[in-house]
């Protein structure tokens, strides 16, 4: 039987992030138990707004990536986008397409259909180069096409790279590359999907419209304490800050030009809160023949921001919320710099308010690709769902997914990140799996409503195909994998039938993932190609693995956890040879157990519709960020029932902890009732909440997880 741990924490550290963050204890404990208790994640969790993304000028080379696409709207070039077959490949295409056209550059887009192998080809190369194309940009894709980049350099093509896949050992040349598994890409979060790449860069683009890009500002501030003169200088490009520098003259010891200000300063459009006092507090520092030119930013600031109008830096620098969730004493520069910031971005939403709705369109693209592609529900991914479902939610669905989401029923309701990941995806990864990634893009595309309906539609009935497809390919596997296992000595599971779709092998590989607990690997055949997914857990990191045969590979790539790869079926013996001599050699990490952590013990008084609330703070859930799994003891069972057409396999029952009775469901697992405990016992849970939508009411119910008789 499976052990539920609640782990043990500090009083302290609760009471610690109740007083600091405000929040409430219950809240403060599932973050302390999870561990999360940093500043810098806690904002994730508690923030939604896009001022705390990151900016896209953080990628060192997202300047050279505008300027090239800017030269290429000036000179009237033709541009090609070339994607993946994949949600995260088509949304990337769709958002980046989206973005070009509209600045009326000659664009167009290419995706891997059929049995087109992954990443750019010769065959689109050279036929774009027949067409007098100039520029191809790869999203999803590229960083592993060093052949092919070199080719169209050959032609005479220019290649940006838009990427976020493992990096291999030799980079693409030439070529732009953006990818933040890049070793110095500048960004600080590698975690992004393929789309959420394309959305930085589309979203410099549209920063290049407005009068900030490509200027240099340094924010000058002047205090005094201690009996000395505090001044901070920290010098920004893009609104990305690039240097900073702090000293402390005590008025009279030094002069101006003993000090490093004068060089640091020549050349700069200086900006100061209160020219008055930074005036004053320099003039006595320093004394009369200093004389500085600097912008007092702070009148602009009002116009757009009424409050800030007479309020001095230290007072507004506890009023940042990026201060607020820091992990040192917020500083006066810090502040200036934070709202200089939210100052320019909300002059540009006013002056652009087209941007401002093509960004939640994209924003709906990009949480797609964030749950497709299993990127981590950490950091600014949160934002990015988060901003994507309160769209969706107010009924500001983009074309093409409404559509869609028409089709599956998902229209009238409370949209979760869930719904999202196992339905939508579903149905747009069905597409390109069974080689018409071109549906999906048209879908997000096309301009005609009637033909948004009919491409819905055909997406839905593919995904019925591919559901019939993932049974057959778990038929024909079944035998194989099963002896696979200790034939390569417990440490992998390894599939070849070509009678397996293609489109399916990743899918495949990740329920033998599931029934095996080790990493699995589906091959199939197509033509003289051997075609395979590899879906990884357990410590193992599938690139690095894919990485040690890589002389077998025409092409490989991917992440730790899911990767795929193409060899010539004369390969084939020698892989599956290889793969028997490593398996010995693997090393897997038996940490996991099938037990439950527990994020909290509710008890009875708190067992209210308030969970939800809890709930809604930490969702969106998905990779890194497990649905809440709650306990309760000692609970009366008022009521249960099992139901279900045919053999009735659920369980219904209604618990009455005392303020508020609880429907409860708990799939597949009928048989507990008058086996594990009976109506009118007191029973200890495991739970998850959710609400429940039936002809258009929310009501709040638990899932349960496990249950079990009180003091068994």
């Amino acid at each position: 039987m499976s052990s539920w741990n609640k782990k043990q924490i500090s009083k302290e550290a609760v009471s610690n992030l109740v007083s600091r963050y405000r929040m409430e204890p219950l809240v403060a404990s599932i973050f302390a138990r999870r561990g999360i208790t940093d500043g810098k994640e806690i904002l994730y969790f508690m923030e939604d707004d896009m001022r705390f993304q990151h900016s896209p000028f953080s990628f060192n080379a997202m300047e050279d990536v505008v300027d090239r696409i800017l030269q290429a709207q000036e000179e009237k070039e033709k541009v090609l986008i070339y994607g993946d077959r994949d949600v995260d490949g088509v949304t990337a295409t769709t958002i980046l397409y989206g973005c070009l056209s509209s600045m009326g550059i000659d664009v167009s887009y290419r995706l891997p259909v059929g049995d087109d192998a992954y990443g750019l080809s010769m065959s689109a190369v050279d036929d774009f180069a027949k067409d007098y194309g100039s520029l191809i940009i790869t999203v999803d894709c590229g960083i592993s096409n060093n052949a092919e980049i070199a080719h169209a350099s050959e032609l005479g093509m220019d290649v940006i790279v838009l990427d976020h896949h493992n990096c291999p050992t030799e980079l693409p040349s030439p070529a732009i590359i953006v990818d933040p598994k890049l070793a110095d890409s500048g960004y600080p979060f590698q975690d992004i999907s393929g789309a959420a790449v394309v959305f930085k860069t589309v979203s410099a683009i549209r920063f290049s419209s407005s009068p900030w890009y490509k200027q240099e500002f340094c924010l000058l501030n002047a205090r005094e304490e201690d009996g000395g003169t505090v001044i901070e200088c920290l010098k920004i490009r893009n609104l990305v800050p690039v240097d900073r520098r702090i000293d402390t003259v005590v008025p009279g010891e030094r002069g101006i030009m003993d000090t490093w200000i004068p060089s640091y300063l020549q050349g700069q459009q200086i900006l100061v809160w209160d020219a008055d006092s930074v005036s004053r507090i320099l003039l006595e520092t320093f004394g009369s023949g200093v004389e500085f030119n600097f912008m007092d930013i702070r009148p602009e600031v009002a116009k757009i921001m009424p409050r800030m109008a007479n309020l001095p830096l230290s007072h507004l620098k506890t009023l940042s919320t990026i201060a607020k969730y820091g992990n040192h004493e917020p500083t006066e520069i810090g502040g200036f710099y934070n709202i200089y910031v939210s100052y320019v971005n909300q002059c540009n939403r006013r002056n652009f308010p087209d941007f401002v709705r093509m960004e939640e369109m994209d924003l709906e693209l990009v949480a797609l690709a964030a749950l497709a592609d299993i990127m981590p529900m950490q950091d600014e991914n949160r934002i990015f769902v988060n901003r994507a479902l309160a769209s969706i939610n107010s009924g500001k669905i983009r074309p093409g997914l409404l559509e869609l989401m028409s089709k599956l029923n998902l229209l009238g309701k409370r949209v979760t990140s869930t719904d999202l990941s196992w339905i939508v995806v579903a149905n747009l990864n069905a597409a390109g799996r069974l080689g018409h990634s071109d549906l999906a893009a048209e879908l997000f595309l096309e301009k005609d409503a009637a033909r948004r309906e009919q491409l819905a539609r055909e997406i839905q009935d593919l995904n019925l195909q591919r559901k019939q497809l993932c049974a057959d390919g778990m038929s024909f596997c079944a035998i194989q994998a099963k002896a696979s296992v200790p034939l390569h000595s417990d440490r992998l599971c390894v599939v070849v039938d070509e009678r397996i779709n293609r489109g399916v092998c990743g899918i495949i590989a990740g329920r033998l993932v599931g029934i095996y607990d080790v990493p699995s690997i589906v091959v199939t055949v197509c033509g003289e190609n051997a075609i395979g997914s590899m879906r990884s857990c357990r410590g193992i990191k599938a690139t690095e693995f894919l990485d040690g045969m890589k002389d077998l590979f025409i092409s490989y790539g991917g992440h730790d956890a899911a990767a795929g790869f193409s060899m010539s079926r004369e390969n084939l013996d020698t892989f599956r040879q290889t793969l028997v001599e490593r398996s010995a050699g693997i090393s897997l990490d038996d940490s996991g157990s099938s037990d439950y952590s527990v994020d909290a013990e509710i008890p009875s008084d708190y067992m209210t519709p308030h969970l939800l609330d809890v709930e809604d703070i930490f969702e969106p859930f998905g990779e890194m960020n497990p649905q809440l799994l709650f306990m309760a003891k000692n609970v009366p069972v008022s009521d249960a029932m099992v139901m279900g057409k045919g053999e009735k396999t659920h369980l219904k029952v209604i618990i009455n902890p005392g303020k508020y009775k609880w429907p409860c469901l708990f799939w597949n697992e009928g048989e507990r009732l008058h086996r594990d405990f009976n109506v009118g016992d007191d029973v200890d849970i495991l739970f998850h909440v959710e609400r429940n939508v039936f002809n258009g009411m929310e009501t709040p119910q638990i899932v349960l997880t496990d249950i079990k008789r009180s003091g068994g």
